[in-house]
């Protein structure tokens, strides 16, 4: 299977998933050698190894026909301002530089709960104030289209790496515009 998967939409990754096309692991595997290969810094923070025991997981799960959800196996991102436990979680602000949450967010456990295999964490401007995605931490996160621009903000680490085939999908928010810009 080829990293052409990667351009496809979450729902076909997903049926690939099913028709056991693909392993969660080598799905999961072709993601993070696409975030590897990017230089628009849409994903700032990581934790491979525990998205290779989720991914594990999952294939464990469909090998004995069970599944958790409907979102089992399926890698993706999580904005950096939902606290996601035992991943960096900063909002893009230098005071929460170092902050790691011990539970997540309800959106991110929900995510969990599905058989979502969380990969990382995207850009966002600082305490998510911003209209485009910039911060002392981590730095612009450019345009896929033309990375010449930054992105729009707050969820523009989000936007982002979905455009630019990074993760199938991201959990982002959005009140005033965030993931339209």
């Amino acid at each position: 299977m080829t990293n052409d998967l990667t351009h496809q939409p979450a729902h076909v990754q997903l049926r690939a998933l099913d028709r056991g096309e693909i392993s969660s692991r080598e799905l999961l595997d072709l993601h993070l050698a696409q975030i590897d290969a990017s230089q628009i810094n849409a994903v700032v923070t990581r934790d491979d190894g525990a998205a290779r025991a989720a991914a594990h997981a999952a294939d464990e799960r469909r090998a004995r026909s069970e599944s958790t959800g409907v979102l089992n196996g399926l890698p993706l991102t999580i904005k950096d301002s939902f606290e996601t436990a035992d991943l960096r979680t900063t909002s893009g602000a230098e005071d929460l530089a170092d902050h790691v949450p011990t539970r997540d967010a309800d959106a991110v456990a929900r995510l969990r709960h599905q058989g979502a295999v969380i990969m990382g964490k995207t850009n966002t401007p600082a305490y998510c104030q911003d209209l485009h995605t910039d911060n002392a931490l981590f730095g612009p996160t450019l345009n896929p289209h033309d990375p010449k621009h930054t992105t729009g903000g707050s969820s523009g680490g989000p936007a982002a790496a979905v455009a630019a085939h990074l993760t199938p999908a991201d959990l982002g928010s959005d009140l005033a515009g965030s993931l339209r810009l």
